[in-house]
């Protein structure tokens, strides 16, 4: 069984957010929660957590709360939708393309290498509860 797009896309988009789960049941506690938030509290968690991790600087903030939303938005119809899994990764993965690019353009090189690690990490997280789950349903 190959591991679900959908679960690994929206990590990697919620990456700092995800940071605090801690165990399986935990992060789908964690991903219902994040499904049925509104894209405002999404972006409005990604942004505390980002300005936390990363020391980010009040006009920082202002702009990463605007692009974390923006994502959220885009993010949103595909969270609630019923669209084939590659479309939905395949979209999901451009709207993180282009909120890295965006970021990279707020955050300065080393606050970007700590997001981008942070981003590697959580996706590493997330590759070993997808091998964990799908031992225990074994």
């Amino acid at each position: 069984m190959k591991p679900n797009p959908i679960k690994i896309a929206l990590t990697l988009c919620f990456l700092l957010f995800a940071c605090i789960m801690t165990n399986p049941v935990a992060a789908q506690d964690k991903a219902d929660m994040i499904k049925n938030s509104t894209p405002e509290q999404r972006a409005k968690m990604q942004t505390s957590m980002m300005k936390a991790k990363l020391q980010l600087d009040t006009v920082q903030v202002v702009k990463v709360q605007a692009i974390n939303l923006t994502a959220s938005q885009k993010m949103e119809p595909l969270l609630k939708g019923d669209g084939g899994k590659l479309a939905k990764f395949k979209q999901i993965k451009e709207i993180d393309n282009a909120k890295d690019k965006d970021l990279k353009n707020v955050l300065t090189p080393e606050q970007y290498k700590q997001y981008e690690a942070a981003k590697e990490e959580m996706k590493e997280k997330m590759k070993e509860r997808l091998k964990d789950a799908k031992a225990s349903k074994s």
